[in-house]
């Protein structure tokens, strides 16, 4: 079948200013060092100061050249990004909202945890796919992000801290597998360039079947995490227009060959609404649906923001119950730890709320414009 390729490449921002550093491989740094100045020797301390060290500027990469430094600063500009907003949590997290200029903003989270310092950042501005409990969703979607402003996340949130970020979560705006090469290109460069583990590297999707299988062929051992909301087509229809395009026993068998191809567990996200989602009835149907498959239901109480809908979270009674039903079936079952609340640390939240934000926003994907294949 076609794919729409206006809906699976929108067109990144094109700006008039200097390129940025960040988002390039150590080969493709070569290129914007004068053949004179050792370009190879040079673009590996320049990965080393972007990527290792998360530097901020130019004019601190002191083993460089003189003449260098400042030919990178009449050429070439660090970082593609710039912070419109930074709040911190009394809990210790950090959120920032940041844009390439053009103020269609997106947001990254920096979450300390006493074993490990975990992210969570963006992959698009916005987001296409409608799901009806998500505040992104109401914002519409603009465009893909680079991988620059990807990556470019990760090393603003790392100089925040002494403590080096081990985790990264593409769960912020956006579906990340409809900005699949960008998304493929950053995990490379925090593999490979920042030197962080795949195995700390977590996807999470919607369920697009073409490109959960095409991330699979690749057999990265990144961690793929689906969000799925119901076992029931009926209810997740309601929750998710993609459930239209591929429901759930496919996007479940799908992640089954997933989990066989790359050898890793799978994740289940399972927001929790109130008198929703959250019935006796869906936790049992569920177990028979993931079984004999290496994965983990990670349960997520509805962090309340008004999508027009009137859903509420569910009491905590609810909760206990269905993640009882599953953990006596021998389901390995997780809660997501709630961080940030003061400072609207759910996705979409705090960009909703910037002044900008909507200027040049296109609206939701309609359930006819999903793509049908990657890109």
């Amino acid at each position: 079948m076609e794919t729409n390729d206006s809906v699976n490449q929108p067109m990144p921002f094109e700006s008039n200013a200097r390129p940025s550093l960040v988002g390039l491989t150590r080969e493709e740094l070569q290129s914007v060092v004068p053949a004179g100045l050792n370009p190879k020797l040079r673009s590996k301390q320049l990965a080393w100061h972007l990527y290792r060290r998360a530097e901020q500027s130019i004019a601190n990469m002191g083993d460089l050249p003189q003449a260098l430094r400042d030919e990178l600063d009449r050429t070439c500009r660090l970082s593609p990004l710039h912070v419109a907003d930074h709040r911190k949590s009394t809990d210790g997290v950090d959120k920032l909202l940041v844009h390439n200029g053009d103020q269609q903003v997106y947001e990254c989270v920096l979450l300390p945890y006493e074993d490990r310092v975990s992210c969570c950042i963006s992959s698009q501005v916005g987001c296409p796919m409608g799901c009806t409990f998500c505040a992104t969703g109401l914002g519409g979607f603009d465009r893909n992000l680079t991988p620059g402003e990807i990556v470019g996340q990760y090393l603003l949130l790392q100089s925040l801290t002494d403590r080096r970020i081990s985790h990264v979560v593409f769960m912020g705006m956006g579906e990340p597998l409809l900005n699949f090469d960008s998304v493929v290109k950053t995990l490379t460069l925090l593999h490979d360039e920042v030197g962080l583990s795949y195995r700390h590297l977590t996807i999470s999707t919607v369920g697009l079947v073409p490109q959960i299988r095409k991330l699979g062929e690749l057999e990265l051992p990144i961690h793929l995490a689906l969000s799925l909301h119901s076992p029931f087509n009926e209810v997740r229809d309601r929750l998710m227009p993609v459930n239209h395009k591929w429901p759930v026993e496919e996007v479940v068998d799908e992640m089954r060959r997933y989990a066989k191809k790359t050898g890793r567990k799978v994740t289940f996200e399972y927001l929790l609404i109130d008198e929703v989602n959250d019935t006796p009835e869906q936790a049992r149907a569920l177990i028979p649906l993931i079984r004999n498959m290496p994965c983990v239901v990670n349960l997520i109480p509805f962090n309340w923001v008004d999508t027009g809908n009137g859903f509420k979270r569910p009491t905590s009674d609810r909760v206990r119950t269905f993640r009882g039903i599953l953990e006596n079936a021998g389901v390995n079952v997780t809660q997501r730890v709630e961080r940030g609340h003061d400072i609207a640390a759910a996705c979409g939240q705090l960009a909703g709320m910037h002044k900008g934000k909507f200027s040049k926003r296109t609206g939701r994907l309609s359930e006819s414009a999903i793509p049908l294949s990657p890109a």
